[in-house]
């Protein structure tokens, strides 16, 4: 994980506001979001592993799900995961577990991050703060 410094730390937005803005722009609310926080994601790559721009967010008033809430962004962060590779190569019909135990865990969730994306990943924050007013 790289933390990268930014003028969107501690801004606060209407949620659904702030998603239509970042969706437009290629985020995504990551999976792993819960009643009072998540992160808003955009891949930068998956040719081994998965490279993210990561924003977090935690809701200031009422719950993610609940009309009208309001957020404050935290420092955006670079996070690279390493899946495990062959977890699936020996699947057979009668394995039960197949269909809960789809996804694989991380092999290293937080892997190295490569350095030819880490310019990108502080191109991508500043165009962020462009995007919401913060530059």
């Amino acid at each position: 994980m790289i933390p990268i410094p930014s003028k969107i730390e501690g801004a606060e937005f209407q949620l659904y506001k702030l998603e239509q803005d970042l969706k437009a722009v290629g985020y995504s609310i990551g999976g792993n979001w819960d009643y009072d926080h998540g992160y808003f994601d955009y891949k930068i790559d998956d040719k081994v592993g998965y490279q993210f721009l990561r924003v977090p967010f935690q809701a200031v008033d009422g719950q993610l799900d609940s009309q009208g809430t309001t957020v404050e962004l935290g420092r955006p962060f670079l996070l690279s995961h390493k899946y495990q590779v062959g977890i699936d190569d020996n699947v057979h019909v009668w394995n039960r577990t197949a269909s809960i135990n789809q996804f694989s865990e991380p092999e290293d969730p937080d892997a190295s991050f490569p350095k030819e994306y880490m310019e990108l990943g502080r191109t991508l924050v500043h165009e962020l703060e462009a995007i919401l007013g913060r530059d």
